[in-house]
């Protein structure tokens, strides 16, 4: 992720943020540091994201942004803090077990 101080022009893996993300409430997810802090046409954004989905790449262009405004400006720290915008989410793939196809999935009962 590179941002730099420059005209409010986002890309993500060569496309426009409004075109990468399907819906306008993703591209405003996405955005939601800069209209907390109101600072969106000061800054321009350069993503290279991959894997985990549309979704999952919101998330973390998200958390991307807070932290490297953050980084830019520590006095933006507390007001993201409270929008929960700095907060990593902490879910991850839960790892395959021995003696089972998946990490849950058990083999098929049969009573006789």
């Amino acid at each position: 992720m590179i941002i730099k101080p420059g005209t409010g022009k986002r890309v993500i893996n060569g496309r426009e943020f409004a075109d990468y993300f399907h819906s306008e409430t993703q591209n405003m997810v996405a955005n939601l540091p800069f209209l907390i802090l109101q600072n969106a046409d000061q800054w321009d954004v350069e993503v290279s994201a991959n894997g985990g989905g549309i979704s999952g790449q919101m998330g973390a262009v998200r958390l991307g942004i807070a932290r490297a405004l953050v980084e830019n400006d520590e006095a933006a720290k507390s007001p993201l803090r409270k929008e929960g915008l700095l907060t990593r989410d902490p879910r991850a793939v839960e790892r395959k077990k021995f003696g089972r196809k998946k990490a849950r999935k058990r083999f098929q009962f049969s009573k006789r």
